[in-house]
This record gives C-alpha cells, structure tokens and sequence, in this order.
C-alpha cells in the first residue's frame, strides 16, 4: 500500500476470511522470546497468546535483528469484548472533543489508534504489539511510548513520522526490516502494531482471502 489505508476503510472489511482454525499459543511456554512482564498481570493471560504461524513468524523475524538487540512482545490476542470496549471509549472521546464531527469521521478517527472491533487483528490472534530492546531487557527508544495516541505524540506515532529523533528512526528501521523479511505488515499509524494472516495483512500484501478471523479464547 503507498498510502495509509486506515482499519475503517470498507476495503479492510471487504476482504473475505476463510478460518484457517489454526490454534492460539501461549507465547510465554518453551518459546524464547522477551515478554513484558507488565503484561502478566490481569486479563487471565490472554494477551500473551497468538495464532502459531504469526509466532513462527516472530521468531523468524527474531534471528534477523543485529547482535544485542531482542524483540520485546508487549500484547497480541485481545478478547473482542475488550477490543470493543478500547475502540468504543477511545470514539466517545473524540466525539467529546469534535461535537461537529459526523458519525463516520468519529469511526475513521478512532481507527487510527483502535481498530474497529469487527475487524481487529488482535482479535484473531494474528497482532502483535511490541518493540525493540536490549539483550538485558531493556527498552530501546522507539520514539514515542507505545500505545502513544496521534493526539499525545503529535503524529510521532505513526510509523515513518518525521518528528522523531535520528537514533529512534533507527530503532523503527531495524524492526521494521525484520518483520517484513519474515512476512508481516505494520498498521502505518502505529509503529508498534504488527500483523499476519488477517484483513489487514491480505489487503496489503495482495492475498485473496485472510487466514484467521475474531475468535474468542477457548
């Protein structure tokens, strides 16, 4: 895609799901990939599971980074009650904020940060949220906080913004190379949003159908 296709977009929604019924996987057991552990707390560990070929993917993508540097998984599956609830409180904010915005602007507006719930990828398994760190854990600067909204970082949460420093530029490049080597696409508002397998994935890298569709965690 050369320009920003937003997750509201009839086209997302226009793309036919064949399930797969690939299963989710906890990616905290036998796998070696740097968790935040912030994350470990509440939602029963939902959070830490994804569809096995989106992991595959990640641990591919993993053996691409240079010498010292991990990837940190921070979330990928989200219920679709909880995913319906960030994008309906983050669309009443906007709606707060811009009274004279239509119905369909709100929608559009809110799906830069929250994809509509219909049509998630979290909810399918097939997102991940995540950044770079240090062999020790550590987070490197990626140039806004994840999770950071358009309205809190200027727009610097959009994956090639120019409002960001020459070392977080970097930092975006160097995961942004190797997820793409291993096969997935990054939601363009959000540098930190990665996916395979969904909507979202099969409308920009040309795939007739997508693999996996909402679920809900058995």
């Amino acid at each position: 895609m050369t320009e920003i296709v937003l997750m509201s977009d009839p086209k997302v929604a226009a793309v036919p799901v064949r399930e797969c019924g690939e299963r989710l996987v906890d990616v905290r057991r036998g796998v070696p990939l740097l968790v935040d552990e912030r994350k470990r707390q509440g939602s029963a560990g939902a959070f830490a599971h994804l569809r096995e070929g989106v992991l595959d993917r990640l641990l591919k993508a993993q053996t691409q980074l240079p010498e010292g540097l991990r990837l940190l998984f921070v979330e990928g599956y989200r219920p679709p009650s909880l995913q319906r609830h960030y994008f309906d409180e983050y669309a009443a904010q906007l709606r707060a904020e811009h009274p004279d915005w239509a119905a369909e602007q709100v929608r559009s507006a809110a799906s830069r940060y929250v994809s509509p719930p219909e049509i998630a990828p979290h909810s399918a398994g097939a997102a991940v949220d995540l950044m770079l760190a240090d062999d020790e854990g550590r987070e490197l600067d990626m140039g806004t906080r994840m999770n950071a909204s358009p309205e809190e970082s200027a727009g610097a949460c959009y994956t090639q913004a120019d409002n960001i420093s020459a070392e977080a530029r970097s930092h975006r490049d160097v995961l942004s190379a190797a997820l793409t080597a291993a096969g997935l696409v990054n939601y363009p508002t959000e540098w930190w949003h990665w996916s395979y397998g969904d909507r979202y994935w099969a409308l920009g890298t040309g795939a007739a159908v997508a693999h996996y569709g909402p679920r809900e965690l058995d």
